[in-house]
């Protein structure tokens, strides 16, 4: 799957929007909520940022902004369907670093991204298999 964000990577119709907000699977933090629906069809983001959120447009998209390239960034990774970030008034406060990474919390919170195992690698890889304690030698040695 390509790095980019295609047209056909984003939430545009109405018809979608609700059909994501009638059948969607709800996660919230307090920065923002992501209601997602597995369609079966590949991974595309919406985005709601009212003016509630932001009173200036500078402010919405810079929400937006951050928010699209973390999904564009993560997006191979995800499980189909459709997903929509409804943001909250404190995204208009937080930083860059923070809405992303706070967008990844709630996607893994979802189940929608695998969660990485402690030691950095993807889980169910070797390398991520726990290890056994090795029996004490009986000879003492």
């Amino acid at each position: 799957m390509s790095a980019a964000f295609p047209r056909q990577a984003r939430v545009r119709a109405r018809a979608e929007f609700d059909r994501v907000f009638a059948h969607g699977r709800r996660t919230a933090s307090p920065l923002m909520a992501l209601l997602w629906h597995d369609d079966g069809a590949p991974p595309r983001l919406g985005l709601a940022v009212s003016r509630k959120v932001d009173r200036t447009a500078v402010g919405r998209n810079r929400i937006k902004r951050q928010l699209r390239e973390q999904f564009r960034q993560l997006r191979p990774a995800l499980r189909p369907g459709a997903y929509v970030v409804v943001a909250r008034a404190p995204a208009a406060r937080a930083t860059g670093p923070a809405l992303r990474e706070g967008l990844q919390a709630l996607l893994r919170r979802a189940g929608a991204l695998p969660v990485p195992a402690a030691d950095g690698t993807m889980p169910g890889s070797p390398a991520a298999a726990p290890t056994r304690p090795s029996a004490p030698d009986p000879t003492g040695q």
